[in-house]
């Protein structure tokens, strides 16, 4: 089936979704009732439910987590899993972040690629199958959460409160052609007690997500004035040192990249660490910036911590040292580690913590995935791989990758689009965008999926 000319027709109409629900800034919070992720994940969720019943489809509201609509009948339903909520915007954005800006056949804004874009290319893609009256035999669901940026518990509480399962599906929230093996997925807080010291941590700050490599971090000194100047003289990249009424001010400037390859990037709050321990700090300060420089640093894959590991098929471990804060009695971090398919978190748990703990730092994993992998075998893997072979023309390459996609939160789901090889990867990015001839591309794709998998 062909379903081109059917989305060709709504390409105003999607261009019009779409930046109504970019224009929601629906970044995940702690909520209550029936907005459990603050009110603009609520809105995102209404706007899109409200759309969808428009179309015509059959919607649910699940307790404000999630929501979906459906179309076509059977006992068997296959999913498609988009999420609405998105990362905070960030700095150094030449575009509005909450809008979306077309220039040069981009389209530019917080969540085109990651994933409303996604998502909103997903619901015409679901109107032209059922526009087209091709005949299905299962059940399709397109499923939309709101907190995947934040660990998917949109998604847990849908299986948790009785949830159809689908029987296959997929979600477009990685890169064509089909990622088939994803790593596993910790995120681990880290604490230790301060005691103020004459060269010591006042304040200190840097990251926004524990899967943004942040590209900004600062730290307030408390320094004798008489040795102020002479700090001030520190050279190193990307950070500078300038005089306080109390002290000093430490600013250091990377770059930012997705969390799940933090190598793509240059991790601000690392260079920070490194510049605290050029300095000289005393006290317990003095030894917890000299510890972390030395076991994290700019480093990102875990040799300094004695967790450095990896496998054929999806590669090295990662880990991004996403968020730090504190000063004066506390100093608390958060790290994002991401391990291959083959390994479990159980392996180098206890390495992990045993080398923190040598830091005075305590820590908890407060939000994990396991790892995937569909074999290449599987009967979605083919059916897709077909897919993709005859909307493209070419062979479909099976991949696997770091960054946790929405196929981690349901069963029987990979990651299919919504990026094509050779296009950059911008998601969690300033200056995020999708070109916009690919928006309509990945409704065509969908599309087609959708038909292959419930004929």
């Amino acid at each position: 089936m062909n379903f081109d000319e059917l989305i060709q027709k709504e390409e105003k109409a999607l261009l019009r979704d779409l930046r109504e629900l970019v224009r929601i800034p629906s970044v995940s919070v702690p909520g209550t009732g029936r907005a459990p992720y603050g009110a603009e994940c609520r809105r995102a969720l209404d706007w899109f439910l409200s759309r969808a019943s428009e179309m015509g489809f059959q919607t649910r509201d699940v307790d404000g987590h999630c929501g979906w609509c459906e179309y076509g009948e059977g006992e068997e339903m296959v999913a498609v899993l988009c999420h609405l909520d998105v990362v905070p915007a960030g700095d150094g954005w030449h575009y509005p972040p909450y809008d979306c800006t077309w220039a040069g056949g981009r389209i530019y804004g917080r969540g085109v690629i990651d994933d409303k874009g996604p998502a909103a290319a997903a619901l015409y893609a679901l109107k032209a199958v059922r526009d087209s009256g091709a005949p299905l035999h299962r059940r399709v669901r397109l499923l939309v959460g709101c907190n995947e940026e934040k660990g998917s518990s949109c998604i847990r509480h849908y299986v948790e409160a009785g949830g159809e399962i689908p029987v296959m599906g997929f979600t477009p929230d990685g890169m064509y052609p089909i990622i088939n093996g994803e790593k596993g997925i910790a995120v681990v807080d880290f604490r230790r007690a301060l005691a103020p010291s004459p060269r010591s941590i006042r304040c200190i700050s840097g990251g926004t997500a524990h899967n943004v490599v942040p590209d900004r971090a600062r730290a307030e000194l408390n320094w004798p004035e008489e040795e102020r100047s002479a700090a001030c003289a520190l050279t190193l990249d990307g950070v500078r040192v300038t005089e306080t009424a109390e002290g000093l001010l430490v600013e250091a400037e990377g770059q930012s990249a997705h969390g799940s390859t933090p190598e793509k990037g240059v991790n601000a709050i690392g260079r920070l660490l490194l510049a605290l321990k050029e300095l000289g700090l005393d006290g317990d300060s003095g030894q917890a910036a000299a510890f972390l420089a030395d076991v994290l640093g700019e480093e990102t894959r875990g040799e300094g911590l004695g967790i450095a590991m990896s496998d054929q098929i999806s590669g090295a471990l990662t880990v991004n040292l996403g968020i730090i804060r504190g000063g004066g009695e506390e100093l608390s971090l958060t790290l994002d580690l991401r391990w291959p398919v083959t390994a479990r978190y159980e392996d180098f748990a206890d390495r992990l913590m045993g080398a923190m703990e040598r830091g005075g730092f305590a820590g908890e994993r407060t939000e994990g995935q396991d790892s995937i992998y569909m074999p290449p075998e599987s009967p979605l893997v083919q059916a897709l791989s077909k897919v993709y072979r005859e909307q493209t023309g070419q062979e479909a390459e099976l991949l696997s990758i770091g960054g946790g996609t929405y196929a981690k939160a349901c069963p029987n789901l990979v990651a299919f689009g919504p990026l094509f090889p050779g296009q950059e990867m911008t998601e969690h990015q300033p200056d995020e965008y999708m070109e916009a001839d690919t928006l309509l591309k990945n409704a065509q794709m969908m599309a087609a999926a959708i038909w292959e998998l419930a004929r």
